[in-house]
């Protein structure tokens, strides 16, 4: 089962599935309005939460901390 998004901590690793895809990312910090700034495990790269859910959430959609 998908945690919700309100569960996500600072400093936390986590992995995504959607859409096909599996991203793994480490929180590190959450501002006002529920902006997750993340970086990614592998590349560490750099994103927001909601860039990648911005075409929604598939049919293969889960969220779990590692």
């Amino acid at each position: 089962m998908a945690l919700a998004f309100n569960n996500l901590r600072r400093g936390n690793k986590y992995q995504l599935r959607n859409h096909g895809e599996v991203f793994d990312f480490l929180v590190i910090d959450i501002a006002e309005n529920d902006v997750y700034k993340l970086k990614d495990l592998h590349t560490l790269e750099i994103y927001l939460l909601h860039e990648l859910l911005q075409y929604g959430k598939g049919k293969d959609y889960d969220l779990i901390e590692l």
